[in-house]
């Protein structure tokens, strides 16, 4: 069993709803596809790996700018639903399989993962993904989170979420009193190098270089039952008991219900980057060595 921090029962919840979480997931917008190619040099015809595709959201994305995606999978439901996604796309081949047991066969130009980096082992990954990338490849991470700090709606979401569900800690970004732009230390509007991927880029063993993470803020509007939809997608109201996740969503629904027809979430899209090194390591860190100060997401709780 892979050890993650995580359980496999966390990691892999998102299977119990994959139709769903294709339907009220949102994509990735054009600029944080575009920031990938550029920074990868990744023309059309270029075969990239993909690593956590979920139900192909970004895979989708990938090859209608024409690359050719090796995509890695661990849930048989998510991968079933992306390869329904990707059947009439061409250069897309989906593969059920956990990046930690999953042995590379050639070295691609870039690595692309949306969120899902955090599910992968923190002890293994940067090596991982540094023996799965050529010299001067592209590491690409991307999670979208919502930007709490700009919600009209927020302080009536947090008196539901104490009302429905007091034990649900503010851990995962879709609890409105967590603060999701800390995880990778960076705010809307600015581009930095400094915050959490930087020390997981730091903290490689000089697999990675030149740490940078650049921000799309956007916003999207959602109705009561669409919301509703969308939390059920993420794995810390996934694994809420059924009657606890009930009144939750009960409170939330009426949060947004008594104030109007919807709510107007904003978001912010972080594209964090980094370069594979261009010569070998010189020793051969053992996999606890490599980004073992990085936790994304605390690993003692449930939580997307």
């Amino acid at each position: 069993m892979v050890s993650t921090g995580f359980q496999d029962e966390q990691r892999l919840a998102f299977g119990r709803v994959a139709e769903l979480y294709d339907r009220a997931r949102p994509s990735y917008p054009a600029g944080a596809i575009d920031d990938v190619l550029e920074h990868g040099g990744l023309g059309v015809g270029a075969r990239v790996l993909e690593v956590g595709a979920g139900t192909g959201k970004l895979t989708v994305l990938l090859a209608a700018r024409g690359l050719r995606v090796l995509a890695l999978e661990p849930s048989g439901a998510m991968a079933a639903v992306a390869r329904a996604n990707c059947a009439d796309l061409g250069g897309v081949r989906i593969v059920e399989a956990e990046f930690e047991g999953w042995q590379p066969s050639e070295c691609f130009p870039a690595l692309v993962c949306a969120a899902a980096w955090h599910w992968i082992d923190p002890g293994q990954r940067c090596r991982l993904a540094y023996q799965a990338l050529a010299p001067g490849a592209t590491l690409a991470a991307l999670w979208t989170f919502p930007d709490w700090s700009r919600c009209a709606l927020r302080d009536a979401l947090s008196d539901a979420y104490r009302a429905g569900a007091p034990p649900l800690a503010p851990d995962f970004p879709m609890h409105p009193d967590s603060e999701p732009e800390r995880l990778v230390g960076a705010r809307p509007g600015r581009v930095r190098d400094g915050g959490q991927w930087a020390a997981e880029i730091a903290g490689s063993a000089g697999a990675f270089v030149a740490p940078e993470t650049r921000l799309h803020p956007c916003s999207a509007t959602y109705t009561a039952d669409q919301y509703i939809d969308l939390l059920q997608t993420h794995q810390d109201h996934i694994l809420l008991g059924p009657e606890q996740r009930r009144r939750l969503l009960d409170a939330v629904a009426e949060a947004i219900t008594s104030r109007g027809d919807s709510i107007e979430l904003p978001l912010v899209t972080h594209v964090c980057l980094a370069r594979r090194a261009a010569n070998p390591l010189e020793t051969s860190p053992a996999p606890g060595e490599l980004s073992a100060t990085l936790r994304f997401w605390p690993e003692s709780r449930k939580g997307s």
